[in-house]
């Protein structure tokens, strides 16, 4: 069947375009169990359709645009799930197409004052937590000073453009705050929260409906545009993808304020409102939402594409976040597979197509808010926006199996014995080697991911641990300790150091160590811990590499272990060795030695480990090693880690 590039909707269409994807989906669901996940599937079709991330045609002209923010945002995510550094170099592509050497960004206009303009500001502070290239902080920057100066009503919320003066939309929401916040959260601002939490209060505050609990699309607050409620300067239609946005804005946006910022609690109350709301107008049949929520089966109105991603997106992140109750998992999945059934065509040569989204609703003097507006503006196959918020959907859904095994459980990571800093593009002092928010080739921000998967909450130690300070995790993870090569100011462990965290293993806890080669790490004061388990580090140099001769380095390893169940080739490049005594017990040797090691503890276990082996320049692909799957361990590592707590907790929301 051929696909329309152009149309308006009617239910007729709507069923003949869901016959071929029934069809072989139950045709060829055995062919599917072999082939790529859908985020990937619908990824690599939409490398080959928009090389470089341009979907203009040919000559056309090319700007700072936020359907490119919306799209990368899904491509981000299917890169952090399968490690595959084909998504990022695309990603990294299509910005580099935009951004000056110098950092300038020749087709951003800053005196639109549009929020549109913000949303691909997260590509920006993506490409400069990895590169550390300081010309994508440049460009962030000017995203930031047009949050400084953008008008504001008389309450404070940002206009949504310049040409719309005084009105906010739920658009608004998602283009600006995830960016606002993650910036503040990288450069230390922490007094924005403050303005972020308004920008979402004013919108529930004014346009939330008390009837539906959905909100409607804009917000006039001197009420004078052709399309504002006279009373209270609402627009006067429940719009899918405007309440889409909001959700995902939400979800993207909590896991940046601190535990004890008051806006976070207040972000949470208004999310699960909000679901609450959204569900209720979620279709029994198909698991889908109508283009205008509180109007199901009225003419012309029909089930929408990018909504319903959206939403699925929003709430089984929220529940794997901890952000909403567990049986939203429910609403997300009955949802996901109304999309698979509805929206996704695939042709002869295996290119996905994603239908029936609705290329573009506004808010302007020249309509009226009409239901007819929305239900008969145009709606297009393979739209950026709605593939976005696909691949954002299906990344999702594919963590939901595990996504709240671990929730309530805690993975603390030691900023004490490695406490490295250096100075990031504004100047200030930040923590990075082997730390959960480094996304450059030395951290663990993919490590981070593969426990955030399954639910487990992140936390980080500054201070020498002790049983207070250890309590509130299941899990505490020390990597290869300072030398003062590495540091100038080393906290070496001290026997103090070593009883505390061996009464907090007795007690239940799971202790991991990561250690590295004599010339980068400190091995002795190391092993005040690791002896007290049998465990001890040798100051030896094993797995050596020189220049490109990698093989020292690939450790096979066999299925059906006790920790890896599928067979993989890891890489660890230049380590120390390990000595065994009782309780201690080997889990993975090579030509070597002893790779890996465990000792049961009182109620508690430790592990230990030759090497760093999961930071990211080694899990996360950008560099090439095809032999090489530090990532597909890695994740089964982790889900046996997560297995070995025998300490139970009330989950509590998790940041992500």
């Amino acid at each position: 069947m051929a696909i329309s590039n152009l149309r308006t909707p009617n239910f007729t269409m709507l069923r003949h375009c869901a016959v071929p994807v029934i069809f072989w989906l139950v045709c060829g669901s055995s062919a599917l169990a072999q082939q790529l996940p859908w985020s990937q599937r619908v990824a690599n079709s939409t490398i080959q359709r928009w090389p470089e991330g341009r979907f203009v045609t040919p000559g056309a002209k090319w700007a700072w645009n936020y359907e490119l923010g919306t799209l990368l945002n899904g491509i981000d995510a299917v890169w952090y799930n399968s490690a595959d550094g084909a998504y990022y170099q695309y990603s990294k592509e299509a910005i580099d197409q935009l951004v000056a050497p110098d950092g300038s960004i020749p087709t951003y206009d800053p005196a639109a004052n549009s929020l549109d303009n913000i949303a691909l500001g997260r590509q920006l502070l993506l490409l400069y937590q990895v590169t550390q290239d300081a010309k994508y902080y440049k460009a962030a920057v000017l995203l930031r000073k047009q949050l400084s100066t953008q008008p504001r009503n008389a309450s404070g919320g940002f206009w949504h453009k310049q040409i719309y003066p005084n009105q906010m939309w739920l658009d608004g929401l998602y283009m600006a705050e995830p960016f606002y916040a993650e910036y503040a959260s990288i450069f230390h601002e922490p007094q924005d929260f403050a303005d972020i939490t308004k920008q979402f209060t004013l919108m529930e505050q004014h346009a939330r409906s008390p009837q539906t609990g959905l909100l409607y699309h804009g917000w006039d607050e001197p009420r004078q545009q052709l399309w504002a409620d006279k009373v209270t300067g609402t627009s006067h239609t429940f719009w899918a993808r405007g309440m889409g946005w909001y959700m995902m804005a939400l979800v993207d946006t909590i896991p940046y304020y601190s535990k004890d910022d008051p806006g976070r609690a207040t972000l949470l109350a208004i999310l699960n409102r909000t679901a609450a709301a959204v569900v209720r107008y979620q279709d029994k049949n198909t698991g889908l939402w109508y283009q205008v929520l509180d109007k199901p089966g009225e003419p012309g109105n029909y089930f929408e594409s990018s909504a319903a991603c959206m939403f699925t997106y929003a709430l089984q992140r929220g529940v794997r976040l901890g952000y909403l109750p567990p049986g939203y998992s429910q609403n997300a999945a009955k949802a996901w597979h109304g999309i698979l059934t509805h929206f996704v065509q695939a042709d002869a040569n295996g290119s996905i197509t994603i239908t029936d989204t609705v290329k573009a609703i506004g808010l302007s003097s020249n309509h009226d808010d009409s239901y007819s507006y929305y239900v008969g503006s145009p709606v297009v196959n393979n739209d950026p926006k709605g593939i976005g918020a696909f691949l954002l959907a299906s990344t999702e859904m594919e963590l939901a199996p595990e996504a709240t095994s671990a929730l309530g459980k805690t993975v603390l990571l030691d900023a004490w014995f490695n406490s490295q800093q250096r100075e990031n593009a504004a100047g200030q002092e930040e923590y990075f080697h082997y730390k959960w928010n480094d996304y450059s080739n030395s951290g663990f921000s993919l490590f981070g991911h593969m426990f955030k998967s399954h639910g487990a909450s992140l936390d980080t130690l500054y201070q020498a641990p002790t049983l207070i300070r250890l309590s509130h995790a299941q899990f505490y993870i020390i990597v290869s300790p300072d030398i003062p090569a590495r540091n100038p100011h080393p906290h070496y462990v001290q026997p103090q150091d070593a009883k505390q965290v061996a009464e907090w293993v007795r007690r239940g806890g799971v202790l991991v160590l990561m250690e590295n080669d004599p010339g980068n790490a400190d091995i002795k004061h190391l092993n005040l811990i690791a002896d007290r388990f049998g465990i001890h580090f040798d100051d030896v140099l094993k797995h050596h590499i020189i220049d490109d001769e990698f093989t020292p380095g690939y450790i096979s390893v066999t299925r059906g272990g006790p920790v890896f169940y599928n067979s993989h080739t890891l890489y660890m490049k230049d380590t120390c060795g390990i000595s065994l005594k009782s309780p201690a017990v080997p889990l993975l040797t090579d030509k070597e030695g002893i790779v890996m090691a465990t000792a049961k503890y009182g109620k508690g276990i430790v592990f230990a480990v030759v090497d760093p082996w999961l930071y990211n320049e080694y899990t996360d692909h950008r560099k090439v090693r095809p032999v090489q799957d530090n990532f597909g361990g890695g994740k089964e590592f982790v889900d046996w880690l997560l297995k070995q707590s025998s300490v139970t907790t009330v989950p509590q929301p998790n940041d992500d």
